[in-house]
């Protein structure tokens, strides 16, 4: 079994309540079974004793989850860096204020398109974009670092400049471009909606194209990134410039310095791959033991176990294609993945 990697980033879906109803997302309005106040700190204390990985709360929405300012001081009296992942319409000005005092180093917010229009379809509510701009808004005003999340599907992947142009103006600090993964809520979006490889690897060109801007870029599920990198010649982002939030080691992450904690306790090796690592213990322990000892995980960590393309890849050390893609369109997380442009030579 390969020893893992440390651990580096923790997905932590504080619950699956949410006020709106994306497309795209595994959360939904209603929400049981969260993991309780003494699980949670059991699970921030095993976690702090791992090297101290950044803790994302995520969701659903994570701030309808009471008492999300009470979990992130117990993170950070522990040593752990957090960060919030929102969908921006709840925060209002005490809100924010709640934010920064919390001691989040940073807010994403995420936005999916550069308009009301393409935004609040993709969402579900309308109003939601202008809520959203609202929420960036008060996060700048407390204080808080503000990176801007966008899902980028067939809908939105023409207006990469006008995204780039928004997150600016809002004063963000970061933009990251997240891939759509057809997975949960999302396999119910048709291939009109979903990236072509030519689309996906223009995606990628445009975010080498801009890198060493006046944002930090990064393109999420997007592992060819760094195949496309070599082959332009460029080097790999290096991890913590410029105070990003993010490890980039390799391409897919999924597993090998990622994981994702559910709202119940289950361990994925990230949010979109649906096969699970394992199940924290009743009191909230046991994150440690999974990540050394998971079965499927040191698999997800050994690429010489891929299949197909992906495994005859001279890139495959660094790229690995995306497993959850891989999953979602054949079953098999370690088959090759669907929406990659490259062939290898044989």
């Amino acid at each position: 079994m390969h020893e893992p990697r440390p651990l580096r980033l923790v997905f932590w879906e504080t619950t699956r309540q949410c006020n709106l109803r994306c497309l795209h997302c595994r959360g939904g309005r209603r929400s049981g079974g969260d993991l309780t106040g003494p699980q949670v700190d059991v699970l921030l204390g095993e976690l702090a004793a791992m090297g101290r990985p950044i803790v994302i709360f995520s969701g659903g929405e994570p701030l309808l989850r009471p008492d999300w300012p009470e979990a992130a001081r117990r993170a950070g009296d522990l040593g752990l860096p957090t960060a919030l992942a929102t969908n921006g319409t709840l925060i209002d000005a005490p809100t924010a204020a709640r934010i920064a005092q919390a001691g989040f180093r940073r807010v994403a917010v995420s936005l999916d398109g550069a308009d009301a229009a393409t935004h609040d379809a993709f969402r579900g509510l309308p109003g939601s974009f202008s809520l959203a701009l609202s929420g960036c808004g008060r996060v700048r005003e407390a204080g808080v670092d503000l990176q801007i999340n966008c899902t980028i599907a067939a809908h939105n992947a023409g207006r990469l400049d006008a995204l780039y142009d928004l997150a600016r103006s809002l004063g963000a600090t970061a933009l990251h471009l997240f891939a759509l993964v057809p997975v949960g809520c999302g396999a119910a979006i048709g291939p009109s909606h979903q990236l072509s490889p030519e689309q996906y690897e223009t995606m990628l060109h445009w975010v080498c194209d801009r890198r060493g801007g006046p944002l930090q870029l990064k393109a999420t599920c997007a592992p060819h990134l760094f195949r496309v990198l070599a082959q332009r010649g460029d080097t790999p982002p290096a991890h913590g410039r410029g105070g990003a939030l993010h490890a980039e080691t390799r391409g897919c992450l999924a597993g090998v310095s990622v994981i994702f904690v559910s709202h119940r306790g289950e361990v994925f090796p990230c949010g979109y791959l649906p096969v699970p690592a394992g199940r924290l213990d009743a009191d909230g322990g046991g994150i440690r033991r999974i990540w050394r000892d998971s079965p499927l995980l040191a698999e997800l960590r050994d690429v010489g176990r891929l299949k197909g393309a992906c495994g005859r890849c001279r890139y495959k050390q660094t790229c690995g294609g995306c497993r959850a893609r891989a999953y979602a369109a054949t079953g098999d997380y370690l088959a090759a993945e669907p929406q990659c442009a490259y062939v290898p030579q044989t």
